[in-house]
């Protein structure tokens, strides 16, 4: 029975709120242990609040060491999630670990430099060997790593390998978001994992949108500029968008602008999750354009879009219940799912009315008490289509199961 239990991925997470350090790593460390049971820790993931000030330095050695972890990453967070819950206010420390047969798991460390001229490059590149059989989990320092330029070389060097996970949260400027290792701290550049073998990792990215008005063609851009959609000027079609609204969408999108950049050329029909969602952000009278955050492409389809707490939990439902339906055939075994889950710092309270929203939403579409963990980050990695991107206001999941056969 032994055997056969360690044959299947096995995971654990613990979420300890006890304001001593110490203690609170004693109670984590315990807490996975008792859930891996003989299973080997291949996989350990940290997140912490800033409330254990000193006792972070050393914090990624400790549990690697406590846990015999093979390998180790995590970060620092505004707000922590385990356990069913979302720790906005208070110290958190929040520790998952995976067993995963048949899977490799190699680590890497990535900066951004700029040399003497001014010109950027990036060391530390991810080792992938089966690109249809591999995923990486990273997280960054949103003051030192141009994570979006990253990801852009990551998906011309990996085409079609997803890329979860987020920026590092909870300091107040350069320096003080930390990334873990089982080496040692990072408080600069990017640090994460290749996950590649039998353990698959499904990406779930939640922009929590809704569509409003129609899809445009776009045949006037220059850059991020959208000058025409449809031959007409864009902000003639936007502001007729506008007018055609109800009052309450009226206000949404007067008080938040969106539109989605559909990423398939070759799709005329859309759904959900088809579109990044990037936000308007500036507007030019005089020639009746606007800017949006992306670059834009000449018969690009694109659809206006408005946010709130009920689209965005919509979204985020329906997201789960169709991959839940799609990576769980059968009764699926408690423990061979295990989640990550990393939220924006603008979700959680700030967003709905009841604490826990995200983390409720992902655990109620999932087999029995779902081993997760992550935290909100200051932007969040995740694909769409098949490339990976920079997110705002968005839940990325990362669903560790059994790969098809």
């Amino acid at each position: 029975m032994q055997g056969e239990r360690e044959a299947r991925p096995r995971f654990a997470a613990a979420l300890v709120t006890d304001s001593d350090a110490a203690r609170a790593e004693q109670r984590a460390v315990e807490s996975v242990r008792a859930d891996l049971g003989s299973a080997s820790a291949d996989l350990v993931c940290v997140f912490v609040s800033h409330h254990y000030g000193d006792a972070l330095e050393d914090l990624g050695p400790r549990l690697a060491s406590a846990l015999s972890a093979k390998v180790l990453v995590g970060c620092s967070g505004e707000t922590i999630i385990g356990a069913g819950r979302e720790v906005e206010e208070g110290p958190a420390l929040s520790v998952w670990a995976a067993h995963l047969p048949g899977t490799e798991v190699r680590p890497f460390e990535a900066q951004f430099e700029m040399d003497e001229q001014g010109h950027g490059r990036f060391t530390g590149v991810p080792q992938v060997q089966q690109a249809e059989r591999a995923s990486v989990l990273m997280f960054a320092d949103p003051y030192s790593f141009a994570a979006d330029e990253y990801l852009s070389a990551l998906d011309q060097r990996f085409p079609g390998v997803s890329v979860v996970g987020g920026m590092a949260s909870g300091g107040m400027g350069p320096g003080q978001n930390l990334m873990f290792t089982d080496r040692g701290l990072a408080a600069s550049g990017a640090v994460g994992v290749v996950i590649e073998g039998d353990v698959q990792v499904r990406s779930v990215v939640s922009q929590g949108c809704r569509p409003v008005g129609k899809p445009w063609v776009v045949t006037g851009c220059e850059q991020n500029v959208l000058r025409t959609l449809a031959a007409r000027p864009a902000t003639e079609v936007l502001f007729e968008t506008l007018q055609g609204l109800s009052r309450d969408d009226q206000a949404l999108f007067q008080r938040q602008p969106f539109v989605g950049l559909a990423i398939d050329p070759a799709k005329s029909s859309f759904e959900r999750g088809d579109f990044l969602v990037r936000g308007i952000v500036g507007i030019e009278p005089k020639d009746k354009s606007f800017a949006v955050g992306d670059t834009l492409r000449r018969g690009q389809t694109v659809q206006f879009l408005v946010r709130d707490a009920a689209s965005a939990s919509e979204d985020l439902t329906q997201m789960m219940r169709t991959q839940a339906a799609t990576a769980l055939p059968g009764a699926a075994a408690q423990r061979t799912v295990g989640a990550l889950l990393f939220s924006c710092n603008g979700r959680g309270t700030n967003m709905f009315s009841k604490p826990d929203h995200d983390i409720s939403c992902v655990r109620a579409s999932l087999p029995g008490e779902l081993p997760v963990a992550g935290f909100f980050a200051n932007g969040e990695f995740g694909p769409v289509g098949r490339r990976n991107f920079l997110h705002g206001f968005t839940a990325s999941l990362a669903l560790f199961c059994m790969r098809e056969s």
